[in-house]
């Protein structure tokens, strides 16, 4: 079990430059008083890291973004009370890594090319090598593989000795070449100028539209091909997120370091970002292994314990799997993915039945979560089998779909993808009622609430900002940039200053917390009567699914009423 304890209050969760654009301008915003005790923690993405992909999720080194953030930001949020949460990735780094760069520049004699998973030695005796230069796995050991894209997860380094090497590569890559100059044929050859020019337009036309360079025509020219096609593969630049070897010491020093770091920076909470990715063997899924994925959890556990850090490994997985009931038995706190959609479905139905189901699961068997509504990430969906039928599910997702949020099907497959991408309040319709009662019960739902910023302004989908971000830019729907106009002119809104409120209430109110008591009281389907009690505060919400008036009253030990929130 955990040594390490975290307290339950409220929890900011932004981008370094998602209010005003940098984190400068967010540390001035929480010092305003619209927003003075509303969060006692801030989740920080991880751009405020040296990052290059993926709004952050792709780390070249754990040093602060000089462009977004600063060391005294940190220090003066900590002078707010404000703790921090921030994102270890534990399955991959950027090619752009110390590591990586590397390895690229000595090859074989890099002390990182087993830092990195050689594909084909991790496949040794386990398939058939190609003509590509790579192992092909038998159908047996990899038929049961999650796969998050097409083919296999491989990308082709190259050596400086011109040695092609598959290494493991779960997500995201890019390979791309710099446009051939008519100069640089002739340097290499005895080409001259004109046909220079010629057969460069043509392999950079090639290049541009990623074709193979075997489509060549070098008409007189074949003796130089071997020449140019050098020069060519040797100035080939990646982008991307390269697998780490767990069984590398090396990782290790890097894991050590990086938790060592964090903590510097002042984390509580660390993040475990697609941890369940890394512990790797032939013939598994290669995702959850079990029992690898908890051996590596525990090994990072004891890294992390004598730094005051808790862990909170991020796993999406259906709730008729109980991973989340794992994790909480073995000590760790986990997200509580379920909630977004239950609270949408709530709305729908009319009905609290699973929700308030769920909410006495998390007491009876103290399953400490972080909460939220909405997140970087999608609305998770799929995650809900088991807690309601496929039909409702699915009617879920039409809901929202229809209400502007953006599918995305992992690599064709139907019923994979588990997240549908909306703002929060875009899903709930727009409705500004529907808003105040969904952030009224996650602050009453047992654990830590984390607040998307964008949820706090009632942010509506960004259809443009999807547009100009091109293919595989849904999640861009979510991650409005606001300036100091936005915040301004957001925080006179009824909505933002009432959420405010609430959200002051829940952060400072003694009867919250990991060690208070939660009692529901039997009520017809459609009210909630929900209270919180510690040490003689009580805390207690009444609402109706229908009309969806609430009501939110705080009472200290002598029964006098110190907070009293009505919506009508």
């Amino acid at each position: 079990m955990m040594k390490n304890k975290i307290n339950a209050n409220v929890m900011l969760n932004a981008y370094p430059d998602s209010l005003g654009g940098t984190l400068n301008e967010i540390t001035g915003l929480l010092s305003l008083d619209e927003l003075k005790d509303a969060f006692g923690a801030f989740y920080i993405l991880p751009s405020v890291f040296n990052t290059d992909l993926d709004r952050g999720f792709s780390v070249i080194d754990y040093e602060l973004n000089d462009l977004l953030a600063r060391r005294d930001d940190l220090e003066r949020l900590k002078a707010l009370g404000i703790e921090f949460k921030f994102d270890f990735i534990l399955n991959h780094g950027s090619v752009l890594s110390p590591q990586f760069q590397d390895l690229l520049q000595k090859g074989g004699n890099s002390i990182y090319k087993d830092f990195f998973i050689d594909w084909n030695k991790f496949w040794t005796g386990y398939g058939t090598m190609t003509e590509e230069g790579y192992i092909q796995p038998e159908e047996k050991y990899i038929r049961d593989m999650f796969f998050r894209k097409k083919g296999l997860p491989i990308l082709m380094v190259r050596f400086p000795n011109g040695e092609e090497v598959p290494y493991w590569n779960t997500f995201y890559q890019k390979v791309s070449y710099p446009k051939i100059d008519p100069q640089d044929i002739m340097k290499m050859t005895k080409i001259q100028y004109l046909t220079a020019e010629k057969l460069s337009s043509q392999i950079n036309e090639i290049l541009e539209s990623e074709q193979s360079l075997k489509a060549v025509n070098w008409g007189d020219h074949v003796e130089d091909k071997e020449t140019i096609l050098e020069f060519i593969e040797g100035s080939r630049r990646y982008l991307g997120q390269m697998d780490l070897n767990i069984n590398s010491p090396l990782v290790w020093d890097f894991y050590k370091e990086t938790l060592a770091r964090l903590a510097d920076y002042g984390a509580t909470i660390v993040r475990l970002d697609a941890f369940a990715y890394a512990p790797k063997k032939p013939g598994e899924r290669n995702f959850l292994n079990d029992p690898d994925t908890w051996d590596l959890l525990n090994d990072i556990q004891k890294l992390a314990e004598p730094l005051n850090i808790t862990l909170l490994p991020e796993i999406h997985s259906k709730y008729e799997e109980k991973i989340y009931e794992l994790l909480a038995q073995k000590g760790y706190m986990t997200y509580d993915f379920f909630l977004p959609g239950l609270i949408i479905n709530a709305f729908e139905s009319q009905s609290k039945k699973v929700l308030e189901s769920w909410a006495r699961e998390l007491t009876t068997k103290n399953i400490r979560t972080v909460n939220m509504l909405g997140c970087h990430d999608g609305i998770p969906l799929l995650d809900l089998k088991g807690l309601l039928k496929e039909e409702e599910i699915q009617q879920l997702i039409d809901t929202v779909v229809e209400r502007g949020g953006l599918v995305k099907d992992l690599h064709g497959q139907k019923n994979v993808y588990y997240q549908v991408n909306a703002t929060y309040y875009s899903a709930l319709g727009e409705n500004d009622m529907r808003m105040l009662l969904a952030r009224a019960i996650q602050l009453f739902m047992p654990g830590k609430p984390q607040v998307w910023y964008l949820d706090l302004f009632a942010g509506v989908n960004d259809y443009e900002a999807v547009k100009a971000s091109g293919v595989g830019g849904h999640k861009e729907i979510n991650r409005t940039n606001l300036n100091r106009e936005a915040i301004k002119s957001g925080l006179k809104k009824e909505i933002v200053k009432r959420q405010l409120a609430l959200l002051k209430f829940r952060n400072t109110f003694p009867a919250f917390g990991f060690d208070s008591t939660m009692h529901i009281e039997d009520e017809q389907q459609n009210q909630l009567t929900w209270s919180w009690q510690k040490e003689g505060y009580r805390a207690v919400l009444k609402a109706d699914l229908i009309s969806l008036e609430f009501s939110v009253e705080g009472f200290q030990p002598d029964g006098c009423k110190t907070f009293n929130f009505k919506l009508k």
